[in-house]
């Protein structure tokens, strides 16, 4: 059985076909024509069957919506236009224009164009985008085009729960498995966790939450920022007048139709999870967040939850874990108080203790070297993680204290909260930021002002950033690091609270074409989500969607997001077999490639935000 050790490093402050990525798609421009990946002939390579040629004319191939901007990158060497033809399934030409010489492209390394055909607003099924004889792969233009991703994208939650069934009914058959880490025979918990050697005297209780990733860890810092998204995007679009869409009885979970929303159903598996994680009144620490809670020593793959038998320990306590805890459960107070107002209190209670647990615990860190059996999310700089606290408290609750925590921050003024490369588990101040910009509250007007502007002038900056790419992706050509598409998602979630703030379409425009990126207009010609595009990625790492190693395991389902172009290629066949590589060509579709192809919560959380917003009419 094959192991992998991987860890997730801080990022620096068709249906049928897999396409060919381990190649450098970034090179062989054809003299004055159009670019074909090297070795890309068109037909199948006898070692791999699945695998098809790219194209050079690269579009969203899930499609585009009928009301927004519908823009493709086109790979060649050209110095003047070319015509673009957009034709309908019977081979008729829709519309036609010419494309607009953009050159070259830094993080890809090619030479392109933009073909821009916006002004088209038929919907249709099956057109295809051919320029200079080439064709696009084929694409719908329909207004329902993200219900779908709205719904799957949440599913990939329920798919990875830990301590309950996961059934056949709600997942299908291929997807159904019994309840993880129970402490039912081989598991050894989680209801009943000892704490690694010297760390606690006792155990606890922690079953529930997220599987993290492609392993059975679980991480208060990354359940924290994934719960909060979950809920921030429900919060987000009942604001704007559509929380019927995600509401009861609209995802596949147990808990449909039972008065609440199953999006805060779904983040309630979380929540209840990373409350268990608080230390006990009377113990060392208490009211502190354990920072995780995972196997001793890492499983193989293939590996179901309900069949490892490793050990599980519980991980010292840390700041940044603690304001995690307090930060999600005042947001939970606050939100949760219209269908549970038991439950909120519940989390605000929580959330207080946690507080004032951190302040007097200020600086307990995670140590880098905890990396045995799970990732270490080790993190130093905990005072974003105090701003992002006081804010969600001070939203919660109005009170002075917490409003004091919030202006006295040095992230309540500072230019880094919101930054090109976009927030992540590690760097939280915008978390902060975008609540108070959103949640009415009583700040002087000009520190609102002054918020939303930050929120705005953060939005624009990734608009010109896209603008000065061949591919209009939010991040810079050195972004791509360990899980860029959480950063491209995140960054689209600001641009999308831009669009909130102002109605600005510019910004609504700006997410959509985020989102192009993901599904299929990018240097590789791939869609990063699983079920979505004429060619998308099908072996992300993971512990039990693991169909590459055994035959017997699925695919992971739709819906799920792979992590994405990594510059930093910290695994094996990464480094194998993408040496050199353009860096946003810098990844493989292999379950062996932990370090561009994991999935994790907190990469799907800000995917099923976005799917849910481009899905609203």
């Amino acid at each position: 059985m094959l192991t992998f050790r991987h860890v997730h490093r801080r990022p620096t402050k068709r249906r049928t076909a897999r396409r060919a990525t381990a190649g450098l798609l970034t090179a062989a421009l054809l003299s004055g024509g159009l670019a074909l990946a090297p070795g890309a002939t068109g037909a199948p390579s006898a070692a791999d069957p699945a695998v098809a040629a790219t194209t050079p004319v690269r579009v969203n191939q899930a499609g585009y919506l009928p009301n927004g901007p519908k823009r493709a990158t086109v790979v060649t060497a050209a110095t003047q236009p070319l015509t673009w033809q957009l034709r309908n399934t019977s081979g008729s030409v829709a519309a036609s224009g010419r494309t607009v010489v953009r050159g070259a492209d830094a993080a890809s390394g090619e030479s392109t164009h933009v073909a821009d055909f916006s002004e088209y607003r038929k919907g249709g099924r099956g057109y295809v985008l051919v320029v200079d004889g080439r064709s696009s792969a084929p694409f719908d233009i329909r207004a329902d085009l993200y219900d779908g991703m709205r719904s799957d994208a949440m599913a990939f939650f329920y798919h990875q729960r830990s301590g309950t069934p996961i059934e056949a009914s709600l997942v299908g058959p291929s997807y159904a498995r019994p309840a993880g880490h129970l402490g039912v025979a081989p598991n050894q918990g989680d209801t009943n966790v000892p704490c690694q050697p010297g760390v606690c005297d006792y155990t606890q209780d922690v079953r529930g939450g997220w599987y993290d990733a492609g392993d059975h860890g679980k991480y208060v810092v990354n359940g924290g920022i994934s719960a909060w998204t979950l809920v921030d995007s429900f919060a987000r679009a009942k604001r704007a007048g559509n929380a019927s869409a995600l509401g009861d009885s609209t995802l596949r979970i147990p808990e449909r139709g039972n008065g609440v929303p199953d999006v805060l159903d779904e983040a309630r598996w979380e929540l209840d999870f990373l409350m268990r994680m608080q230390v006990p009144d009377g113990k060392p620490y208490a009211g502190m967040a354990f920072h995780k809670i995972h196997d001793a020593a890492w499983t193989g793959i293939p590996t179901r939850p309900e069949l490892d038998a490793q050990p599980r320990e519980l991980h010292r306590p840390s700041t940044a874990a603690t304001l995690n805890l307090a930060a999600t459960a005042a947001q939970c107070a606050r939100v949760f108080a219209p269908y549970d107002s038991t439950y909120a209190k519940r989390c605000l209670g929580v959330a207080r203790t946690a507080w004032a647990a951190a302040q007097a615990n200020p600086a307990v860190y995670a140590p880098e070297s905890d990396s045995t059996g799970g990732g270490p999310y080790n993190d130093t700089q905990v005072t974003d993680d105090f701003y992002w606290a006081a804010a969600e408290l001070y939203a919660a609750t109005g009170e002075r204290a917490y409003r004091d925590a919030v202006t006295s921050s040095p992230w309540h003024t500072s230019s880094g909260a919101l930054t090109p490369t976009g927030f992540n588990w590690a760097d939280t101040a915008a978390l902060g930021r975008l609540t108070l910009a959103t949640v009415h509250n009583k700040l002087p007007a000009s520190d609102i002002r002054r918020v939303r502007a930050s929120v705005t002038a953060a939005a624009d900056g990734h608009l010109a950033m896209m603008a000065g790419q061949g591919y209009a992706v939010p991040i810079p050509a050195n972004g791509y690091v360990w899980g860029s598409n959480s950063q491209v998602t995140n960054n689209a979630i600001v641009m999308a609270t831009a669009y909130a703030l102002t109605g600005q379409q510019r910004y609504r425009a700006g997410v959509l074409e985020a989102m192009d990126y993901l599904l299929g207009r990018n240097t590789l010609d791939l869609s990063y989500v699983t079920g979505y595009g004429d060619s998308y990625a099908r072996n992300q790492h993971h512990r039990f969607w693991a169909n590459q190693y055994d035959a017997s395991t699925p695919n992971p389902p739709a819906g799920s997001l792979a992590g994405g172009p990594n510059s930093g290629l910290q695994d094996p066949v990464a480094q194998e077999k993408l040496a050199g590589c353009a860096p946003a060509a810098c990844y493989i579709d292999d379950i062996g490639s932990y370090a561009t192809n994991e999935v994790t919560i907190n990469w799907n959380a800000p995917l099923a935000w976005l799917a849910a917003f481009a899905a609203e009419r």
